[in-house]
């Protein structure tokens, strides 16, 4: 039983809770793009002592370690690491595929998502890649990994042999740019599925108390691809 800081800002979405035993207590999140360096830690504190809570309370700091954007993934691991060092503070690494899975079973558990043969389907979380890939991974509806990640180009075969026997469930910001390429009646694409510190809570929850610890001087976060910097459209020395 801990009480838990969590940090998710791999995608476009800023989020952080504090959890108690697995359960949110107050949260704070934004969709507002590239904000993370702007509302992160003024999110943290709002709702620190809005919970009359001091970094001395806590027992861990969670963060969602990727894979993901690289810039926000970079914030958001920067900002664990220096408040677990500050405060002598174990850090929890949550895979953020799994976590967004983990959302989805929440969902369903509490009604507010119905599947038919929910148990026999495998999650198929994504997040967008950049031009035609997207981040992917299989959990089942136990949130347990069914499959790696990988970083994939899809097309209409993709996945062609499991959805002939096998419900798949495609969801995350990734998911919207495939849901015209893979045609099946198996594959079923959930809306409005975000990254969230939200669906963190029970993952870090579980971390915590197996003493699932990663290196604070040394944990760097999961990109799985390269960074590459984009190029300005303008020459700012002409």
């Amino acid at each position: 039983m801990a009480l838990i800081l969590n940090i998710e800002t791999s995608t476009s979405v800023c989020s952080v809770c504090i959890s108690k035993d697995g359960e949110v207590l107050n949260y704070r999140e934004t969709n507002d793009q590239k904000s993370h360096a702007e509302f992160l830690t003024v999110f943290i504190d709002e709702i620190v002592k809005e919970q009359n809570l001091t970094f001395n309370d806590f027992d861990a700091i969670a963060v969602s370690m990727g894979p993901g954007s690289y810039t926000g993934l970079r914030i958001g691991v920067s900002t664990a690491k220096g408040l677990c060092y500050a405060k002598n503070l174990p850090l929890i690494a949550v895979n953020t595929l799994q976590s967004l899975a983990n959302g989805v079973v929440q969902k369903v558990n509490k009604a507010e998502l119905k599947v038919h043969d929910f148990n026999k389907s495998l999650l198929v979380p994504m997040i967008d890649a950049r031009r035609m890939e997207v981040y992917s991974a299989f959990f089942n509806s136990d949130v347990e990994s069914e499959r790696e990640i990988k970083a994939e180009i899809i097309d209409e075969n993709s996945y062609s042999e499991i959805l002939k026997d096998k419900k798949m469930l495609f969801f995350g910001d990734g998911s919207a740019k495939i849901a015209d390429t893979i045609k099946s009646a198996n594959a079923i694409f959930i809306e409005n599925i975000n990254t969230s510190s939200l669906y963190m809570a029970s993952l870090s929850e579980k971390a915590f108390n197996q003493k699932n610890f990663v290196d604070v001087a040394y944990f760097e976060p999961f990109y799985l691809k390269d960074f590459v910097a984009t190029v300005p459209k303008k020459n700012i020395f002409k």
